[in-house]
């Protein structure tokens, strides 16, 4: 087996696995809007203009990703959506164990971390630009 290409075959696993579940989040914001998310932001003081910067983080971050075309910069605006989502959606869950034992927040743990794996590997070859 050629473990280079293995490699570069298991990035663009993980690249087309966090951008198609990220963007489907994403489509749902373009058709139900972003008003919630303006009410947390002004919730905590800042302004609800704040809440379209989803559209980076679950559109084109995503769509950057899926494609391979500078797939780091994709992966950062999933990083700083989730962070983003962490803060202002599930403050409460943070320390907080599931009724199984995991960790309430592992889908949202499951997004950011490896978006993060993602902006340190790169896109691999397979990609638009290997940036």
């Amino acid at each position: 087996m050629n473990w280079n290409r293995a490699d570069d075959t298991g990035k663009l696993i993980l690249r087309l696995a966090l951008g198609i579940l990220v963007l489907l989040h994403g489509i749902a914001k373009i058709k139900g809007g972003v008003g919630p998310i303006t009410g947390m932001l002004s919730g905590i003081g800042l302004p609800g203009y704040l809440a379209f910067g989803v559209f980076l983080g679950e559109v084109l971050g995503p769509l950057l990703l899926i494609a391979g075309w500078y797939a780091r910069i994709g992966a950062l605006l999933i990083v700083v959506n989730m962070l983003f989502a962490f803060a202002l959606a599930h403050r409460a869950d943070l320390f907080v164990l599931g009724p199984q034992g995991g960790w309430a927040l592992e889908l949202q743990g499951m997004y950011l971390f490896t978006a993060l794996a993602l902006v340190f590997m790169g896109p691999g070859r397979l990609s638009l630009n290997n940036r």
